[in-house]
Formats: C-alpha cells, structure tokens, sequence
C-alpha cells in the first residue's frame, strides 16, 4: 500500500519520539495499534460486504438461467404432449373408421377358426389336463386363457383342493 524503506520508518520513528516524547509514546504507539486494527477490521468487513454482494449478485443470474431453461423444457414437453396426443387422435380415429367399414361379426364366426389353430388336449400327458371327473370333458388351461372352453366344462375342476 504505502511504499515505505526501512530508512523511512527509522526517520518517522525518531521525529515522532521528538514532538511526543518519551513519556506518552507508549501510550500513542498503543493507541495508533488499536486505530489500525480497527481499521483493518473495517476494510475487511467492506471486502466481505462487497464479495457477497458479488456473491449474490451470480446466483441472482444463475436463478434466472435456471428459470429461463426450465420455461423452456416445460414449452418443449408441453409441444411433445400435444404431438404425441394429435397422433393419438388420429390413430384411433383410423381405427374407429377402419372398425365401422368392416361387416359385423359375430363371436361364433371369430372363435372357430382359433378354436380350430387350438390343439386338441393331450390326454396320455395329463399335465396339461386338469382332473377331471368321469363323464365331464376335460378343459386345457391354454382354452380357458382364450376363452374358448366349452359351455358345460365347470369352473370348479380348476381347484387343486381334494375333500
């Protein structure tokens, strides 16, 4: 701060012992260290003050960057959304037209030829049968799944509890 020699400070020293003297040196030496410590004290307590000022001033800028791209994801996602749901809406609208152009059919229609693609079960494996009692056909768990058991077949020969 101040560009002062060791010569300097003698000089300073001596002239400052001639005007106060000797008697109340200590005490201005004592006085001029506690003046300079609070001055110290003072310009760091300005250096901090301005350092978070600064401090606060980048994240006041961060804040606004953050704010400004997370505007700018909820604008993009909000377009995705109504893209994703325009396609949505047309799909199924093709599909609903596409369903009222075709003929009805009936479930009959529909279930024979699956019920024909179904293998007939296995008896001589008896894993994929259930028990069944004498006289009832036995139902295949894969034509249960499909909804392609018969009408009579009861619910009740499912069940692995013997009484």
């Amino acid at each position: 701060m101040f560009d002062l020699g060791f010569s300097e400070l003698i000089l300073i020293a001596v002239v400052t012992l001639v005007v106060v003297g000797p008697e109340r040196l200590p005490k201005v030496a004592r006085t001029a260290g506690h003046l300079l410590g609070r001055l110290q004290r003072y310009v760091s307590d300005v250096k901090s003050d301005i350092q978070r000022e600064m401090q606060l001033e980048e994240l006041k800028k961060l804040q606004q960057q953050v704010e400004q791209q997370a505007r700018e994801l909820e604008t993009s996602m909000r377009g995705q959304v109504q893209s994703v749901e325009a396609d949505l809406a047309q799909t199924a609208a093709e599909a609903k037209s596409a369903l009222d152009a075709q003929p009805a059919t009936s479930a009959a229609s529909v279930a024979a030829p699956v019920a024909e693609a179904v293998p007939a079960p296995v008896a001589a494996e008896g894993a994929l049968l259930p028990d069944a009692p004498p006289g009832e056909p036995a139902v295949d768990s894969r034509q249960l799944e499909l909804g392609l058991a018969p009408a009579a077949a009861p619910l009740a020969n499912t069940s692995t509890d013997k009484a």
